[in-house]
């Protein structure tokens, strides 16, 4: 445990290198976010609600989207596929600790950077120039929190799992870029999966994707309450435990397969 912390440790301190970096994609949020805020004000028109979510909660939805971004790597993971490509694979599974756990220490310095330089960032931005609906009470915020956490495991989950494909292809960024994009679509980061028809959500509650952002934002914006809200986190942890339990044979199946250097 020692060993997982100091390199979560190692990761943080690595993130806080790359400034420029963190502040280019800082920048880059906060227009896009504007860009999209603008476009969901100008669709609502003279409608003050759509399917229960005000202009103002719209907004809002904008400012989240973007403020999860980089904390759940939304558009895209590609470093553990790299470290095989490039051969350090080899040395990493070698390391006195499960290789899945090397990756998610490394992932979780990389989100909490993320979380508390842009994510934080983006929403503290959106509130000086809107009015942005805010959890109310403290069951409302520690559900949030959760959701948060359990958010991440899912999407790092997924991520691991999609960059397992560097196993079997020597070029496996064609598969991530289809699974990245897929996860854009049906966890509701383009659109609040509530604007979309019903047999659409349907489709995407099949799937672990919802509980990666649509999730966060029902629960930030009070959509859901009571045994839903219960239900939502349930379903959260479930998909976070069997992605990483699939990840985790994936890998035993990608360790015997794998080749490097012809050994």
């Amino acid at each position: 445990m020692r060993l997982f912390w100091e390199l979560t440790k190692r990761a943080f301190q690595r993130q806080l290198t790359y400034r420029a970096a963190m502040l280019a994609g800082l920048i880059t949020n906060i227009f896009f976010g504007i860009l999209r805020a603008a476009v969901l004000v100008a669709l609502y028109g003279a409608r003050r609600e759509v399917v229960g979510m005000s202009v103002q909660d719209a907004v809002t939805y904008t400012a989240l989207s973007q403020a999860t971004i980089a904390y759940l790597s939304i558009f895209g993971w590609y470093d553990l596929m790299n470290s095989v490509n490039s051969g350090e694979v080899a040395s990493d599974l070698l390391k006195p600790l499960n290789y899945l756990h090397f990756w998610l220490a490394q992932d979780l310095g990389r989100a909490l950077v993320a979380f508390c330089l842009r994510g934080v960032t983006v929403m503290l931005f959106y509130a000086l120039f809107f009015d942005l609906t805010v959890p109310q009470g403290v069951g409302q915020w520690a559900a949030l929190t959760v959701a948060l956490i359990l958010s991440w495991f899912l999407s790092f989950g997924w991520r691991f799992l999609v960059n397992l494909a560097a196993f079997w292809t020597p070029n496996a960024r064609g598969i991530g870029r289809l699974a990245f994009g897929l996860a854009w679509v049906l966890s509701g980061f383009f659109l609040p999966l509530r604007f979309f028809p019903g047999w659409f959500i349907m489709l995407c509650n099949f799937t672990p994707f919802p509980s990666m952002v649509n999730t966060i934002i029902e629960i930030y914006l009070g959509l859901l309450t009571g045994s839903a809200l219960w239900q939502a986190l349930a379903v959260q942890l479930l998909w976070a435990i069997a992605l990483l339990v699939a990840s985790q044979v994936v890998l035993r199946a990608g360790v015997r397969h794998l080749v490097v250097q012809g050994g």
